[in-house]
Order: structure tokens, then sequence, then C-alpha cells
């Protein structure tokens, strides 16, 4: 009627479940951070805002235990626009450093979020009001 099972389920342990490297959840948090970080620096360094863009970088090397690559390029996005994706950034920033009790870069996040905002506050464009900002 119905042919035994010869292979083993995907529910079965594997034999050699310790052969591959696992990370912990703060390691994990570690890296979801640190690439937060190195994003708002890309765009921080796109800005010219070099004293925030040190800030960011010293974070990112302590996370990474490296010096970020900083980011050389231009783009011909608008600044409303960079500021917009960078208030986004620090954002997802103080979610992950809230989440991993890592005052330090919250507080930097939370800086860099009231920056930006009044940096397009001060703008005079009309398309450049954030969701959730009043």
């Amino acid at each position: 009627m119905y042919e035994p099972i010869r292979t083993k389920s995907v529910h079965t342990p594997a034999d050699h479940a310790d052969d591959f490297p696992h990370r912990s959840r703060e390691e994990e948090l570690d890296i979801q951070l640190a690439g937060h970080l190195a994003a708002l620096l890309a765009v921080t360094d796109e800005l010219g805002a070099g004293e925030a863009g040190d800030r960011i970088a010293e974070q990112v090397a302590r996370l990474r235990g490296a010096p970020p690559a900083r980011h050389a390029g231009r783009t011909d996005a608008p600044a409303s626009a960079l500021h917009r994706r960078a208030h986004a950034l620090a954002g997802r920033a103080l979610v992950v450093a809230a989440s991993r009790a890592d005052t330090a870069v919250a507080i930097l996040a939370a800086e860099r979020m009231d920056a930006h905002t009044a940096a397009l506050a001060a703008a005079p464009a009309a398309s450049t009001r954030l969701v959730g900002a009043h």
C-alpha cells in the first residue's frame, strides 16, 4: 500500500550539528547594528558631516573590531533625500541598539535622528516631511 520512508526526516537532528559555527543572539545583533551604522556612515559622509561621521565610525570599529571603509563617492541625490535616508538608518540603528542595551549607540542614533529632522525642517522644500515627525 504505502512504501516505508527510508530516508531520515528533516526533523531528525543532524549527526554533526556542531560542525558549523553558531552565533549568539548578541553576536547577530552586533552584526546587524554594525551594518546599519556603516550604511548611516556612508550617507553621513556623503552629506559632509565629518565630526558626526567620525563618531559613527568609532562605533562601527568597536562593533566590528576594525575601522570601517569610509564613503568616498558622491551621488546626485538631493540633500533632503539623503537626510531622509540617514534619518531612517539612524532609526533602525536606534531600535537594534535599544534591543542590545547599547547606550552609546542609542544616544548617537537619537542625536543623528534629531540632526536630520532639524536639517529637513530647515529645508525649504515642502516634500521633506518625515512620516511620524511633528
